[in-house]
């Protein structure tokens, strides 16, 4: 599988770009958390002629060591189909999304070089809509106003964002003081709202060489998976794997935030009771995929693409329909 070098001195690496491009599309799977995207993504490149491989759209499987709370395919689930950008980093360094734009390109390009398939699974949106529409390239950050606006309490960051850039106070959620800071900080540099810059970079050209096969889910059928994928995880050693990262002091503040790693560390440190963690994780997540399902519905008013509901049908069923669609011929542009 692809890895990288250390970062932030990125160069990646170890993916040859040679020879020309076959006439065959690059996929795209997209759908909600717990959605059967790798299941999906792994049917489809064993059938697939010539057959794919997987290269991971996920901004904390990119992490080694994370791999119980990001739902990273293992060994025996992926088989003989190698899944390219997981496993790339420490949990100690940051990972932005020019790193994976980057990496994801060499790998797509490698793959296709090799007559083979490149499919694009993953559930990070930025990845995703990044590598269709390009990637908006903000200034660069300035410590000094971090520190400035890191001084500041969250409430006072919000009033100032809504001072500055209401469009991106109303988008942006109120305790994330992470893009709070940078939408500040964007605007302080350039005198520009960020929101006005993303929308110029929303107009922008798309990429209309790569099939979109999209997972509608409703809330009452993602939601069971999702409770029941939380209670998995735990009983499979989560707390465990956030235990031994933590002494080994192997979690960055990027990595550190990750669902369920930030939850699992507050109740090592005695904030919560195990049973209160696990449904407060249960509780985030389901959150995340109802955000995720807002975000997709505008992804596919935008990018088109093939659309179906997978609830009630087996993996099987879910690859063959797919299958079907990307048989049908070269998916037209959104």
């Amino acid at each position: 599988m692809f890895k990288t070098g250390t970062v932030p001195e990125f160069e990646p690496t170890g993916c040859a770009m040679t020879t020309t491009p076959p006439d065959q599309q690059t996929i795209l799977i997209l759908g909600p958390t717990a959605g059967g995207k790798t299941s999906l993504a792994l049917g489809l490149a064993r059938l697939l002629e010539p057959r794919g491989e997987c290269i991971g759209a996920d901004s904390m499987q990119v992490y080694r060591g994370m791999d119980i709370g990001t739902a990273k395919p293992d060994a025996a689930e992926l088989g003989d189909i190698p899944h390219h950008l997981i496993d790339v980093v420490e949990p100690t360094d940051a990972f932005t999304v020019d790193h994976w734009l980057k990496s994801a390109a060499h790998c797509e390009q490698d793959i296709i070089s090799r007559g083979r398939v490149p499919i694009f699974v993953g559930g990070t949106n930025l990845y995703l809509q990044s590598l269709l529409g390009g990637f908006l390239e903000g200034p660069e950050p300035d410590p000094v106003l971090r520190a400035e606006f890191d001084a500041l309490d969250t409430p006072a960051l919000r009033t100032r964002l809504e001072s500055v850039d209401p469009a991106s106070c109303q988008r942006i959620h109120p305790n994330d003081r992470r893009r709070t800071i940078r939408a500040l900080e964007v605007h302080a540099l350039t005198g520009n709202p960020i929101s006005m810059m993303q929308g110029q970079w929303e107009a922008a050209p798309r990429r209309t060489d790569v099939r979109i096969i999209g997972l509608q889910w409703d809330p009452e059928d993602i939601n069971p998976r999702i409770n029941a994928r939380v209670k998995l995880m735990f009983e499979s050693g989560f707390v465990e794997e956030v235990r031994a990262l933590r002494d080994a002091d192997r979690l960055g503040p990027q990595a550190a935030e990750a669902l369920g790693y930030k939850q699992i560390n507050e109740h090592l440190a005695g904030l919560r009771s195990l049973q209160d963690t696990i449904e407060e994780v249960k509780i985030r997540t389901r959150r995340f995929a109802k955000q995720q399902r807002t975000w997709l519905r505008r992804f596919q008013h935008v990018f088109g693409g093939f659309w179906f509901k997978p609830a009630g049908l087996g993996t099987e069923d879910s690859v063959n329909k797919a299958l079907t669609n990307i048989n049908s011929g070269p998916a037209s542009p959104a």
